[in-house]
């Protein structure tokens, strides 16, 4: 389980659920139909949105491991300050 928390934190991980939720959106819309299509794009925005903004959906359930790894330039401005 701290396996899969690892990789939802990391930039991989970021890029999978960007991915995942435009997959969920692009393919929901024209395919399904009906509501159920905009239920599925709904729901895909929420790891899209996620990835965007480096949030973890799964958060309150792993505080500690699932944090969104901070970019280079973050990093470097922290050593500067």
């Amino acid at each position: 389980m701290n396996a899969f928390f690892g990789f939802i934190a990391s930039p991989a991980g970021r890029v999978t659920r960007i991915i995942a939720g435009l997959a969920l959106i692009l393919v929901g819309l024209p395919t399904v139909g009906g509501i159920w299509s905009w239920i599925l794009a709904i729901v895909g925005l929420v790891p899209l949105l996620a990835g965007l903004f480096k949030r973890c959906v799964f958060a309150p359930v792993r505080i500690a491991v699932c944090r969104a790894a901070p970019t280079p330039g973050v990093t470097r401005r922290r050593a500067i300050i």
